[in-house]
Formats: structure tokens, sequence, C-alpha cells
């Protein structure tokens, strides 16, 4: 069982232990959650849930980094791209989500580069792959989202050098 202050992972969010309520519901344990980046929100689960997991060690995150250069971009057919998207933020892996964050990058720097706005499906996977990953790398690395996302590209530009 975990303890109070705690960080967890359910369904992809960060979640902070508040308190642990004995025998709460049905006779069973439960935690008492708050959403690191929506403190309005209690969340309550039993704590034998199974899609209950803990948060990243800082060793896997830097294992993931020093990973990012070689996860591939999605190549899909431009009508099945957002189909992609969502098995992969279903899965939610580090891998998935950095292939979101990766090719939903490129393909709005593309757009930009030529002019034209940039994609709306493509810029609402990227900011909840982002806010997903960063969030649990920022626990994490006691970090803010905006310091991890520059850690990592300070980390990825570092690569091989």
């Amino acid at each position: 069982m975990k303890k109070i202050g705690e960080y967890i992972v359910y369904k992809k969010a960060v979640y902070k232990i508040l308190e642990i309520k004995k025998k709460y519901f049905n006779d069973l344990d439960y935690y008492i959650l708050i959403p690191v980046n929506d403190s309005s929100l209690i969340v309550k689960l039993p704590v034998e849930n199974k899609d209950i997991r803990n948060v990243i060690s800082k060793d896997g995150v830097e294992n993931i980094i020093n990973k990012m250069p070689n996860i591939e971009i999605i190549d899909s057919d431009e009508r099945l791209i957002e189909n992609e998207y969502k098995k992969l933020m279903m899965n939610g892996s580090y891998e998935d989500l950095i292939k979101i964050i990766k090719t939903t990058y490129l393909r709005n720097k593309k757009r930009s580069d030529n002019n034209k706005k940039i994609g709306d499906k493509d810029d609402h996977y990227f900011k909840r792959a982002e806010d997903y990953l960063y969030t649990e790398f920022g626990v994490a690395l006691n970090m803010t989202n905006n310091e991890v996302r520059d850690y990592i590209l300070d980390k990825i530009n570092n690569i091989g050098r």
C-alpha cells in the first residue's frame, strides 16, 4: 500500500494521495486522490485497483529520453491519422505518447512553414500527449511541465556529442 503524499498514475494521469480511508466502501480501503494538474477534483479509488501504477523513476525518464531520437513518427494516411492518435492514446505507453508528440509537432511545423494554419486535431493530441508525459516526468524529476520540455530538448540536442 502506498503512503499519504506519494504520487501514483491512474489511466495516464498523475495523482497525489491525500488520504487513505480504511474500509471506506464495501469493506475496501480507498485512496483519496487529487490530480496533479487539477486541484479542484477529488478521485476515490480502491487501493487494490489494478490500473494504478507507480510513477516512473528518474532513471526510467533518462532511459526514455535516450530512446526518443529512435522512436519513429506515425506513418499513416491523412484520413486515418486521428484513428492512430486515438489508438496510441488508449495504450498510453511512453513510446506511444512520444510518437504522437513527434508526429503532431512535425505536421504542424510543416503547415506553419508553408504559412498554413496548424491542424486542430494535431494540436489537440499534441497537447494531451505532452500533458500526460511531461506531468509524470515532472513528478519524477521534480520539475514543471515547461522545465521538463526544456530538459528533454537539451538532453536530445546533446545526445551523441
